[in-house]
């Protein structure tokens, strides 16, 4: 059975708890990053030690601060297909990273900055890294727990107004808050790994579900493709976290292809304005009072990565 970690604050500071059925019992380990204690996971050094009381813990995201932080973008079919792409089109998995600062605990607010006028939601299923990475490596699905320690749900929440006009992923999603991560961090047993592919990712804003797949025929480029491409590029240390993609149902949704050919005809900065405009009045974008919750697991709940639910509040209420 996949073990399940908490983060919590404490008036001693940061802790990790492991989560046991509806119990919580501290862990009496020396671990103040993801990578730390994935690590003594793996080594066998984790024991659940003294109960404490699940409802009095303070959440914390369960990826620290110091792992780095890297996106995967237009990587579900059906939000391909809702921006206006065919996916079967798609031939580069495309990459960007988010401000570590912008991680958040599963239950904090999320604050809309004044500036921000289009604010979106993304649920993504978060990959965790567990062990260095120094060189190009060859992944199979089969082998996806040799390289990976954990998963956890981020809410890939996206300032549109900032990503699309300015064509800044990394500004338009790095806001402080715009990153809740857990509630908690599971750790999967060697042959939980293969029901990633069963995985459903489902949000729901002021309790109306609007996204909803599962990951199996959705995703286009999958964990062990990801992991091995990665690995060409760039180090990656033990904690460090991937989040992978998010399915249709988002709010934004660009205009018809007439209407884009006719915009292209403008001014950067009528087409922007414009863009705005448009997007402003339609429904779906996040404002202050709404609430959003998330979940990500599989049929069976062997695999369940629990629930997010976070209020969306203004940045001079905050």
């Amino acid at each position: 059975m996949a073990r399940t970690f908490l983060r919590h604050e404490t008036d001693q500071g940061p802790r990790w708890a492991e989560r046991i059925g509806d119990q919580a019992f501290a862990l009496d380990i020396a671990a103040p990053t993801t990578g730390a204690l994935i690590t003594l996971v793996r080594q066998g050094a984790v024991a659940p030690g003294a109960p404490i009381d699940p409802l009095a813990l303070r959440l914390l995201s369960p990826i620290t601060g110091n792992q780095q932080f890297i996106a995967q973008a237009t990587n579900y079919r059906s939000h391909v297909r809702e921006v206006g792409i065919d996916p079967d089109s798609l031939t580069a998995n495309v990459f960007f990273t988010k401000a570590p600062s912008s991680l958040c605990a599963a239950d904090s607010a999320i604050i809309k900055p004044g500036r921000v006028r289009l604010l979106d939601y993304e649920v993504e299923l978060g990959l965790v890294v567990a062990k260095p990475i120094r060189a190009g490596i060859s992944v199979t699905p089969a082998m996806l727990g040799e390289w990976l320690g954990g998963l956890v749900i981020v809410n890939d929440i996206s300032a549109r107004d900032i990503q699309v006009p300015e064509a800044q992923f990394f500004k338009g999603k790095s806001f402080r808050t715009f990153s809740p991560a857990g509630p908690w961090l599971v750790v999967p047993e060697p042959h939980e790994w293969a029901l990633l592919p069963d995985l459903r990712l489902s949000l729901w804003v002021n309790g109306t579900l609007r996204q909803d797949s599962v990951i199996r025929g959705d995703m286009i480029f999958e964990p062990a493709a990801t992991l091995a491409e990665l690995s060409t590029v760039m180090d990656l240390d033990p904690g460090d976290l991937i989040i992978t993609g998010t399915p249709g149902g988002v709010a934004l949704q660009p205009p018809g292809a007439l209407v884009q050919k006719i915009a292209a005809l403008l001014p950067p900065a009528k087409r922007w304005a414009a863009f705005i405009k448009g997007q402003g009045a339609k429904p779906g974008y996040l404002r202050p009072g709404d609430t959003v919750r998330a979940t990500i697991r599989d049929g069976s709940g062997t695999l369940d990565l629990g629930e997010q639910v976070n209020r969306v509040v203004d940045e001079i209420r905050a």
